[in-house]
């Protein structure tokens, strides 16, 4: 029996255009093949990759010609495509559609052909990409795929879905203390979810924990520590596990900054008169991945010279040894002059 969950490098490059409100910027080969590796590494903290097999959809994609491609975009009309939510609301709000977006479903479709695949998963958003799966393998002549969706998860800003793109999400391959300190940040409501989709807990142990949420046996707090632990434990072991809630429990509930701070050197090239704007700072950091990140970070209050909250975006500081930078409840780093 063959399962597929499909996001292959060839649809990768024109990316999926589910829930988005414009047109997805094309990614390079080289960026798709690059996004490969990575998803690899991660998946496998999950799957056997002895048990696993990937397949490149460029391998049945890349080589259609045109007549190829226009006798399948013939067997779907504009109408079904215009059935997708998001596509609906983009035409009815005047919005651009470019036509390479409606290859997508094709092309996902073309996946369970190629593969003929019995079962695909994917997220109850991908609903449409995977009957489009079932259409295609009826007009090509095979048993249409059974399609299971799954719930979406919600990501820490408790709203949209877990994006990365978004800046809400928790990643499996983050280190155990940023995933325990991301973890505690789960809004309360969403921690029973979490648990059901994302962790490893068996169903009676959720259900008993709801019920000890819901006549107050068991603390809100404590039920989000519990959760933080389990992810870590799943990705990292038990050990890390451990040793990530002892520095939660030391920093933020103590309020005390951590026993290990790793030093940063600040280039005498980048201070001018001695100063350095603290957002230069928070990117020389890797706080931020640029200015405009590094802005928003001083907006919300999340960054803190020695413990005093910066709420300046404009603002110079005069680095001196020793002074501690943090940004949010998990990344310290203290400052060595040359």
């Amino acid at each position: 029996m063959t399962f597929s969950e499909s996001d292959g490098d060839f649809t990768g490059r024109i990316g999926d255009p589910t829930g988005k409100s414009e047109t997805r910027k094309q990614l390079s080969e080289e960026d798709v093949r690059r996004h490969t590796e990575t998803y690899k590494k991660q998946i496998y903290k999950v799957l056997d990759p002895e048990k696993t097999k990937v397949y490149y959809n460029s391998e049945w994609l890349a080589p259609m010609t045109f007549a190829e491609v226009v006798s399948l975009s013939a067997k779907v009309t504009v109408a079904r495509m215009l059935e997708r939510d998001d596509f609906t609301k983009r035409y009815q709000g005047g919005l651009p559609i470019s036509i390479h977006e409606f290859f997508y479903p094709l092309m996902q479709g073309m996946d369970s052909v190629a593969l003929k695949t019995d079962v695909e998963l994917g997220g109850t958003d991908q609903k449409f990409n995977l009957l489009m799966g079932r259409t295609l393998q009826k007009e090509y002549g095979s048993e249409p795929q059974v399609a299971i969706t799954m719930p979406l998860i919600e990501g820490l800003d408790g709203l949209q879905k877990m994006s990365k793109s978004l800046g809400n999400y928790i990643g499996i391959d983050e280190e155990p203390n940023e995933i325990y300190g991301k973890s505690m940040s789960v809004p309360d409501e969403l921690t029973l979810k979490y648990f059901s989709l994302a962790t490893d807990m068996a169903g009676e142990e959720v259900t008993r924990l709801e019920k000890g949420l819901r006549d107050g046996s068991i603390h809100p707090r404590d039920a989000k520590m519990s959760l933080s632990h389990t992810l870590v434990r799943m990705y990292h072991g038990r050990e890390a596990a451990d040793a990530a809630q002892q520095h939660f429990v030391t920093v933020f509930q103590r309020k005390a900054l951590p026993e290990t701070i790793e030093d940063y050197v600040v280039p005498g090239g980048e201070l001018e008169d001695g100063k350095i704007t603290l957002i230069k700072l928070l990117t020389l950091l890797g706080f931020a991945a640029s200015n405009g990140e590094a802005r928003r970070s001083i907006q919300q209050g999340a960054v803190k010279w020695n413990g005093e909250k910066c709420s300046d975006i404009y603002g110079e500081i005069v680095p001196r040894d020793g002074d501690v930078v943090q940004l949010g409840r998990r990344k310290f780093a203290r400052l060595k002059l040359f």
